[in-house]
């Protein structure tokens, strides 16, 4: 299962990296979806994802006080310290590694595709993405809230993809691409205004 995961995490850096070669200092700057970050430091937090390991992440993390907020900022100020083209260059040498932090699989992929749509939509960049590894990532948001509340989001709530089949949850329905479910998970807000059903109402209350 875990072997199965590392062609889409590799195939995803190296679009990623294609994506960003030619970016100006002003777009670097760009501000992402996450509202701490902009578009360099996005980068940063997933390069010092790729390069994490677990005894690496525990290690750092208690250095941190054991505060999350505290010990992501101290890894994206490390990798985005030499300015946005040398931590494009170490993106692109981590590309194969199959490292990281300590948890379920699937947060790997979500890491992958959100902080990919993080950079991407500011920029005006798209790109398509694996829907079945998408779906995976999406049902995993739905019975977890690890780090990412995604449980709690979309609680009692029916999620329905329009381009693939996919129908996670019941309650209110909440329809629209797969990728913008994933992002409304996540608690991107911006995602929502592609989003219909009666349950949008609810699942915007608690973004």
């Amino acid at each position: 299962m875990t072997d199965s995961i590392w062609p889409t995490i590799h195939a995803e850096r190296h679009s990623l990296a294609d994506d960003l070669a030619a970016l100006t200092p002003e777009q670097w700057a760009t501000q992402s979806l996450c509202s701490e970050w902009n578009v360099h430091q996005v980068l940063a937090h997933l390069l010092s994802a790729a390069k994490m390991t677990p005894p690496r992440f525990f290690s750092r993390f208690a250095a941190a006080g054991f505060n999350f907020d505290r010990f992501a900022a101290k890894q994206v100020a490390v990798e985005s310290v030499g300015g946005p083209a040398a931590t494009l260059e170490a993106f692109r040498a981590a590309e194969p590694r199959q490292t990281a932090p300590p948890g379920p699989k699937e947060t790997w992929l979500g890491e992958a595709f959100v902080h990919g749509e993080d950079i991407r939509r500011p920029l005006g960049i798209t790109h398509a993405y694996p829907l079945p590894d998408v779906a995976r990532a999406i049902a995993f948001y739905a019975r977890s809230n690890t780090i990412i509340g995604g449980k709690t989001r979309v609680a009692e709530l029916t999620l329905s993809a329009t381009d693939m089949e996919l129908i996670v949850g019941s309650g209110p329905l909440v329809e629209g691409p797969a990728i913008s479910l994933l992002l409304a998970a996540s608690g991107r807000k911006s995602a929502l205004n592609e989003l219909s059903g009666p349950g949008v109402p609810l699942l915007r209350s608690r973004s």
